[in-house]
């Protein structure tokens, strides 16, 4: 059947178009002229804003909402209400380091100590013997035969702590003075000042710069934004450039952006996709994003950029659905209906 649209004749054909939901791609290294592979992520809706998140040739990680300015994606984070500290404990792991007598007690897990270069001998912090000279590198083989023996924890010397990162405020108990924020970077400056505050733990982020890299605390520090207000600013104005925001109506403004039902539908066919690509568990009827949503796929796109998993296909067409007559005509309505 034809229909009349403002006076004019139209017809409706069915088209395709891309399936609503979750989709990591890279740019096959064209933007960066040492052909490094940028990844990003992108989470289409069925109607609403678009939001991107994108590494930068050196390795910090944006979001983009609706392919406007880019800001930190940690200033979206802190806008979901985490904290700099819940941040990094999203993304990284926690170890603990054990002050002994002889130096710092780390456990030991193959894994991680990978493809480690030692400054000085690596020493098993039980028997006190020398596991690796000075000078090697750990193979993986031979990580995995030292995890066999039976190898439980290493000793460490100050200086191997140096380059590492904290994975908490450390705080003076007594006068409430913070003397290292969580992500800062340990210095040979700081490490004595810890040393002369007689810290016994230090719980430092898994980050060996081989398997896990340190792209998010990096981001972190580089995000000139500390709290969530600053935050919510900033995403206010990259969105409504030239009005002065307010508290208020930067806080509506963030919010109705993913998380109202009125303005962004990612359709039931985009929340089982989501669900499916990022192995979550939400429900069909929820079709709004989550916390949680915003999260794993940043932990996705972290983790392809580790050089884990796999990046999807777009032309692939179980990335593309069909949007017949009826569906169409739908949507005309329904700007017809807003009209009136």
């Amino acid at each position: 059947g034809t229909f009349i649209v403002n006076g004019t004749e139209r017809v409706i054909v069915s088209q395709m178009h891309r399936s609503p939901g979750v989709f990591f791609d890279h740019d096959k290294g064209k933007t960066h002229s040492s052909g490094k592979l940028l990844f990003a992520a992108r989470v289409i809706p069925y109607r609403g804003s678009w939001l991107d998140i994108e590494f930068d040739a050196k390795d910090i990680v944006y979001a983009r909402i609706d392919r406007r300015r880019k800001i930190p994606v940690t200033s979206l984070m802190f806008a979901l209400g985490l904290d700099g500290e819940a941040i990094l404990n999203t993304f990284y792991k926690k170890i603990l380091y054990k002050r002994t007598k002889e130096g710092w007690r780390v456990p030991f897990d193959a894994n991680r100590f990978r493809g480690y270069s030692t400054i000085n001998d690596l020493i098993d912090a039980d028997t006190g013997k020398v596991v690796l000279e000075a000078g090697k590198k750990l193979t993986v083989r031979a990580a995995r035969q030292l995890q066999e023996k039976g190898l439980k924890a290493l000793r460490l010397a100050d200086e191997e702590l140096v380059g590492n990162y904290l994975a908490e405020d450390l705080v003076n108990p007594k006068t409430g003075e913070i003397y290292a924020e969580a992500g800062e970077e340990i210095t040979d400056k700081l490490m004595k000042a810890l040393n002369e505050q007689g810290y016994k733990e230090l719980p430092l982020l898994d980050i060996d710069h081989v398997n896990v890299g340190a792209y998010i605390r990096n981001t972190l520090s580089a995000d000139k934004n500390m709290t969530r207000e600053d935050a919510l600013f900033d995403i206010y104005r990259v969105m409504r450039p030239g009005e002065p925001p307010t508290l208020d109506s930067a806080q509506a403004m963030f919010q109705s952006l993913f998380f109202d039902a009125e303005r962004y539908d990612l359709s039931a066919v985009g929340r089982v996709k989501m669900n499916m690509r990022l192995d979550l568990d939400a429900p069909d009827t929820q079709r709004t994003l989550r916390k949680e949503d915003i999260l794993s796929v940043i932990k996705t796109l972290v983790d392809l950029r580790d050089g884990k998993g796999e990046i999807d296909d777009i032309d692939h067409l179980g990335n593309r659905r069909v949007r017949s007559v009826g569906e169409l005509m739908e949507n005309q309505y329904r700007i017809g209906l807003l009209r009136m």
